[in-house]
């Protein structure tokens, strides 16, 4: 496959003494940026905590939500116990009726894209195909997508008279779990509902922490894998037929797309006490940062880490993350994608990029491409 121009801004670091020393909100963080080193980290909650509330996302988002997410603020065995129960819901995607539903959808959205010529594949493609997907993961009706819709690409959003980011979706899920109290069944609140933690129902502020989860930590980056890939096709014709002529290299090369289009850049940690990184010394109660997007380009595991190897095996990305955080919704993400590279390779003769806007991330000490803010399409179909 033709080679990516880099858009690596780590690499120098990563090759010198793995940490970039980056600032945020006025806090200056160690990230870590070698695959081994964020693997490691991942993996030790005792040096490096998820018990933080508010604090493992970077930015921190103490102004944008009331409750800790649950349960990726929490380490075990908490953390264990938490993910238990919604595990049955976040395998789904196994389930061949979920994975047919999956396939209508995704034929659906690609049949309305062709019919409407140019489009925008950001909020006119990905955007109701990830809203309408989550409805099927959660069991919900696929019409109440439309609500999620409307609230475009991010679930936090500035309120009226200065209410904080992401009240909105707290009130929505306050309604949700108050409608499927009324009248139960198996869909996503239902089952959180009707939960016990270590003995106890669940709080509301325990359920509105796996809803705001739910809600928030798959949408952006669902999002922006899906444009990168539908772009990335789109500039290299042979890479669709490339696919068309065995779908068995669909798998392969969704994981590709996961590893180089990795929207999210990192994750925080915190030290519950002072603890040596590189050769800054964090102190007890600060923050790390996981860079997750910088250890996916990491030439000791990724040879020619900057090119898109669609067939490239094995391919250890740390796009779900590690460990026993690993992301509960990776089952999700991949069906969406490869049911679209598939339904893509069957379908499409051509994918036709007509102008495109990259989505630029911009922090004191690095920038960096994560996807886009919009891109124009033309599908042709076979």
């Amino acid at each position: 496959m033709e080679p990516e121009p880099s858009r690596d801004p780590f690499r120098r670091a990563r090759e010198t003494d793995g940490v970039l020393r980056a600032e945020f909100q006025g806090e200056t963080l160690p990230m870590l940026l070698r695959h081994a080193d964020v693997r490691r980290a991942a993996k030790d909650w005792g040096t490096f905590s998820s018990d933080a509330p508010y604090r493992v996302p970077i930015p921190s988002e103490e102004y944008m939500r009331s409750v800790r997410q649950l349960p990726i603020e929490t380490d075990p065995p908490e953390h264990t116990d938490y993910r238990a129960l919604v595990a049955p819901i976040f395998d789904r995607p196994k389930d061949p009726a979920v994975a047919a539903a999956i396939a209508a959808l995704v034929d659906r959205e690609l049949g309305a894209a062709l019919a409407r010529g140019s489009f925008d594949a950001v909020r006119e493609f990905a955007l109701p195909l990830q809203s309408r997907a989550l409805a099927h993961l959660l069991n919900v009706p696929e019409s109440e997508a439309e609500i999620w819709i409307g609230w475009g690409t991010h679930v936090f959003r500035d309120g009226p008279a200065g209410e904080k980011k992401g009240a909105d979706l707290e009130r929505y899920l306050h309604r949700c779990f108050e409608r499927a109290a009324a009248a139960p069944g198996d869909d996503f609140f239902s089952v959180l509902n009707r939960a016990t933690f270590r003995g106890r129902p669940l709080t509301q502020e325990e359920k509105i922490g796996f809803a705001n989860l739910a809600f928030a930590g798959g949408r952006d980056t669902v999002i922006q894998t899906i444009v990168s890939a539908l772009a990335y096709l789109g500039r290299r014709p042979e890479a669709l037929a490339w696919l068309r002529e065995d779908p068995a290299r669909i798998v392969h090369a969704g994981e590709e797309f996961f590893r180089v289009f990795m929207p999210l850049t990192h994750i925080g940690r915190v030290c519950p006490v002072e603890t040596p990184v590189g050769d800054a010394v964090v102190p007890a109660g600060g923050r790390v940062s996981l860079g997750w997007a910088s250890a996916n380009r990491d030439a000791t595991v990724f040879p020619e880490p900057d090119t898109v190897k669609l067939d490239r095996k094995p391919n250890p990305h740390l796009s779900f993350g590690f460990g026993p955080h690993l992301c509960l919704g990776a089952p999700h993400a991949r069906l969406i994608l490869r049911t679209l590279l598939g339904r893509c390779a069957e379908r499409l003769a051509a994918i036709e990029v007509l102008a495109a806007e990259e989505k630029v991330e911009r922090e004191v000490s690095y920038a960096r491409i994560s996807g886009y803010e919009k891109l124009t399409l033309r599908l042709v179909a076979r």
